[in-house]
């Protein structure tokens, strides 16, 4: 299913229900549920430093690669409605984080995130300019980046959620 340029904002929603089912597997049903739905099963695993059995990739690298199709596919799409042909692409990403070991745990917290676009375009610098701004203006994850977020927690208790500061 496909959905038409609106041209009044939409919301666009995902959930996704995860199942511990190994040592360090995770299974994920991710789910659009509105401006239309779609399904996709996923799973992320760890190597042997978190215990686990690598049967999938690990978190980090889905969030990686979803930061690196999204602004590709962004690229691609809005290259059309831009009217900027494109004759080849190729996006390099590399994310940076900082490891803090806290007794027997650690913390983390990012320190780049460097996205280098190879564009191949009979476009002139100023229209592919243009369409690398447009393409990171509609790229979801990298907005979501680019701000400060609530990311809340809850615990299912029997009394009810409780949320987790």
């Amino acid at each position: 299913m496909t959905i038409e340029q609106p041209d009044h904002p939409l919301t666009v929603t995902f959930k996704c229900s995860g199942k511990a089912t190994g040592k360090m597997r995770n299974d994920l049903d991710v789910h659009m549920v509105e401006p239309i739905e779609e399904h996709f099963t996923l799973a992320t695993d760890e190597g042997p430093f978190h215990g686990g059995d690598a049967t999938a990739p690990p978190p980090l690298a889905l969030f990686v690669g979803g930061m690196t199709g999204c602004i590709m596919t962004q690229l691609r799409a809005f290259a059309r409605r831009m009217d900027v042909v494109i004759d080849d692409l190729r996006v390099e990403t590399t994310v940076r984080w900082g490891w803090v070991p806290k007794g027997k745990i650690y913390e983390t917290h990012p320190q780049s995130f460097e996205i280098d676009v190879f564009l191949e375009s009979e476009a002139d610098l100023d229209q592919q300019i243009a369409l690398i701004q447009a393409a990171r203006k509609g790229c979801f994850i990298e907005q979501t980046l680019g701000q400060k977020n609530s990311i809340n927690h809850r615990l299912r208790t029997p009394q009810g959620f409780l949320r987790v500061k």
